[in-house]
């Protein structure tokens, strides 16, 4: 069953992984807020990384744990990845990140859960689990417009398999 809003899907190789990447990168806009959660190895970083080249970022993505916040030039827009997962939420609200949130560029947010408070009021959530071998169940959800009518498209183009 599909819910609006939503997208259930498995991904078994980076390669299915980079394809749901490009597909969301063909959706963004300046603005666009990714808050990305999941289980500790699951691939959050490995999808920034694809998503990243998806937008056109040439510089070698890594993870931000240590540096927070990482800024990178894209084809048409700044993308801006964030690592959250060692800061308090205090911490987190004095980064000014509604500078990135509400800016030119497209934001991903690695442990994104853990400031919800200060996340946009729209914006894609995504979970990827980990679910043994190079298996992952990633669930998408459209919180607001545009995001919910993504989460159709993503549907639509097959990005969602539902074989859950």
């Amino acid at each position: 069953m599909t819910i609006r809003g939503q997208v259930v899907l498995t991904v078994h190789t980076e390669q299915e992984t980079a394809l749901l990447a490009q597909r969301i990168a063909e959706l963004v806009q300046p603005g666009t807020v990714l808050a990305l959660d999941g289980d500790l190895g699951a691939g959050k970083t490995t999808f920034s990384q694809k998503f990243a080249r998806a937008i056109g970022v040439t510089d070698v993505v890594n993870s931000p744990t240590f540096t927070i916040i990482k800024e990178y030039d894209g084809a048409s827009m700044p993308f801006y990845h964030m690592d959250v997962y060692r800061l308090s939420l205090e911490e987190a609200d004095e980064l000014g990140l509604d500078d990135y949130f509400f800016g030119s560029g497209v934001t991903i947010v690695e442990w994104a859960s853990l400031i919800e408070e200060l996340l946009p009021s729209e914006r894609l959530d995504m979970y990827i689990a980990h679910e043994g071998g190079g298996e992952r169940v990633i669930r998408i959800t459209g919180i607001g417009e545009p995001y919910i009518s993504w989460c159709e498209a993503l549907n639509e183009m097959g990005a969602g398999n539902n074989d859950d």
